[in-house]
C-alpha cells in the first residue's frame, strides 16, 4: 500500500518550517535594532517583543537543524542552514553585549534618569542595580575611605559640588550617520537651538544619508522615522 505523498516526508516539512523562520522580517528588525544600538551614544529602548520572538525562533531553528542531522540530510545543506542560525545568534548576542557595555559605562546616570532606566529590560535593571552596588562597595573600600571626608562621594568630586560631576553621561552632540525612512520636514529637525537646526539641515528625503548630531534626530529615531547606519 503506497503512502500518501508527503505523509512520511518529515525532513522536507522541517526544511519548509526552517525557511519560513529565517525569511521572517524579525531577523531584519533585529539587524536594524543592532545597528541603531551600536551607533547611538545613549542606550535605546529594549526591544522586548522582538527579542522574545527571535529567542523563540532560534530555539525552533536549533531543533530543526538537529532534525536535519538525525535525518541524514546532505551535510552541505545542513551547514548552510547552520550558518543562518549562527548569524542570527551573533546578532542577538552582539545586541545584548552592546547594551551591557553602555550600562557598565553609564550605570549611575541611567539609575538617576527615569527615562533611561525605563528603557532597560527586567534583567538589565537587575544587572544595573547589582553591578552599581558591587562597584560602589569596591570603590568605597579601596579608594574613597582613604580620602578626606569632603572627597568620599562616589558621584561628586567634593561636597561643594552642586551636580553629580563624577557621573559619565552620553555625549548627545555626537555626530551620527542616519538614513531617513520617510520624508522629514525642517520643523522635525529643530531642538532648543532652532536657528542652528534650520541652518544645518532643511529636510530629509527617504533613503538619503545624513551626518548630523544625534540629539537632532533622537526623537525621529524613537518614532521610527530614521535609522542609524
Amino acid at each position: 500500500m503506497e503512502s500518501e505523498p508527503g505523509s512520511s516526508d518529515k525532513p522536507s516539512n522541517g526544511m519548509d518550517d526552517f525557511e519560513t523562520l529565517i525569511s521572517t522580517t524579525d531577523v531584519e528588525l533585529l539587524r536594524r535594532a543592532w545597528r541603531n544600538e551600536k551607533a547611538a551614544p545613549e542606550i535605546l529602548r529594549f526591544e522586548t517583543n522582538l527579542i522574545d520572538r527571535v529567542t523563540g525562533q532560534l530555539q525552533l531553528m536549533e531543533e530543526t537543524v538537529d532534525d536535519f542531522v538525525e535525518s541524514s540530510i546532505d551535510p552541505l545543506t545542513v551547514s548552510l542552514y547552520q550558518m543562518d542560525l549562527d548569524r542570527t545568534q551573533f546578532l542577538l548576542r552582539s545586541y545584548l553585549r552592546i547594551r551591557l557595555q553602555k550600562i557598565e559605562k553609564f550605570m549611575f546616570h541611567i539609575l538617576k534618569t527615569n527615562e533611561l532606566h525605563d528603557r532597560l529590560s527586567k534583567q538589565e535593571k537587575n544587572f544595573t542595580r547589582r553591578y552599581s552596588e558591587v562597584i560602589g562597595k569596591h570603590l568605597e573600600e579601596s579608594v574613597l575611605l582613604n580620602l578626606p571626608d569632603n572627597y568620599q562621594s562616589l558621584i561628586r568630586q567634593s561636597t561643594t559640588s552642586e551636580e553629580d560631576d563624577m557621573v559619565p553621561e552620553p555625549q548627545m552632540d555626537t555626530f551620527v550617520v542616519c538614513k531617513a525612512r520617510e520624508y522629514v520636514g525642517p520643523s522635525e529637525l529643530q531642538d532648543s537651538n532652532k536657528s542652528l537646526a534650520s541652518d544645518l539641515l532643511m529636510e530629509m528625503e527617504p533613503g538619503e544619508l545624513f551626518f548630523i548630531p544625534f540629539k537632532r534626530i533622537k526623537k525621529l529615531l524613537e518614532n521610527g522615522k530614521v535609522d542609524l547606519v
